[in-house]
């Protein structure tokens, strides 16, 4: 399974490092050996890459502030990973929970639930 968002999201993560710190209990380092694994886990797609569908995007994402992974879910064909409720009242991309998530049999393969 391959993990991607928009290249934005790193900036966020970035942008928001003291509030994460703080509200985590976490420490300068943990915060980047954090941020460090992430960015090797996840791909980081750049606005280049998926701005063509900033239209449609605009058109069913319930939430202005979710906009660009919209528009990279329209363009790579892709569900989004949310617990967000706000993002299923549209039916243009698929929004999994992360139970949804957990319950697909990839996943499940993946973590070893053999239930």
């Amino acid at each position: 399974m391959e993990l991607v968002a928009p290249e934005f999201a790193l900036e966020e993560i970035n942008k928001y490092k003291k509030d994460i710190i703080t509200k985590n209990n976490l420490t300068t380092e943990e915060f980047e050996h954090i941020k460090f694994d992430l960015a090797i886990a996840i791909t980081f797609i750049p606005l280049e890459k998926y701005a063509a569908s900033f239209k449609v995007a605009l058109s069913v994402c319930p939430d202005p502030n979710d906009i660009d992974f919209f528009a990279l879910a329209i363009t790579l064909k892709l569900p989004i990973w949310s617990n967000d409720t706000k993002l299923k009242e549209q039916n243009k991309i698929k929004i999994l929970t992360t139970t949804e998530l957990l319950r697909r049999p990839k996943i499940k393969k993946i973590i070893g639930d053999t239930s």
